[in-house]
């Protein structure tokens, strides 16, 4: 059974704490090193969370991310519960979440874009793919749902 993880309600934004950033969710020290420099190279700061409990405490303590990328896979908690948790609160709506995953199973794909991720990347077409879908989400904002 997996713990309740249900991010509070960040604190409030003051003018010195309006750094735009990326959240990213993934536990792996190659990939996430891979995924900063990419980002980085085209212009996009993160902030880089190996589990869920650091991602909750950066929800909690910061202002809210432009985008959050979200590995499946985590030590703590399902990625997907994270996702599920987020999209539960109104106060998330506006952050668009995109999942990075080695998972390429379709159904899983589908039961993250019902859950309400806004792309899923699957961590073996990385490079393109990502700064493609990263660049895309933080211009057009969140997926509409029909």
């Amino acid at each position: 059974m997996q713990p309740k993880v249900i991010p509070p309600t960040p604190a409030e934004e003051s003018p010195s704490q309006s750094h735009k950033y990326v959240l990213v969710v993934e536990d792996e020290q190659g990939m996430q090193n891979l995924v900063r420099v990419m980002l980085g190279r085209a212009g996009i700061d993160t902030v880089q969370c190996f589990n869920v409990e650091s991602a909750v405490n950066v929800l909690r303590t910061q202002p809210l991310p432009e985008l959050v990328l979200l590995d499946l896979m985590l030590p703590d908690v399902s990625g997907l519960e994270l996702l599920r948790q987020m999209r539960a609160k109104d106060f998330f709506d506006s952050v668009p979440i995109i999942i990075l995953s080695a998972i390429a199973d379709p159904n899983k794909i589908r039961e993250a874009l019902t859950l309400g991720a806004d792309r899923y990347v699957i961590k073996t077409a990385i490079s393109h793919s990502l700064i493609r879908a990263v660049q895309d989400v933080l211009k057009s904002g969140r997926r509409k749902t029909v």
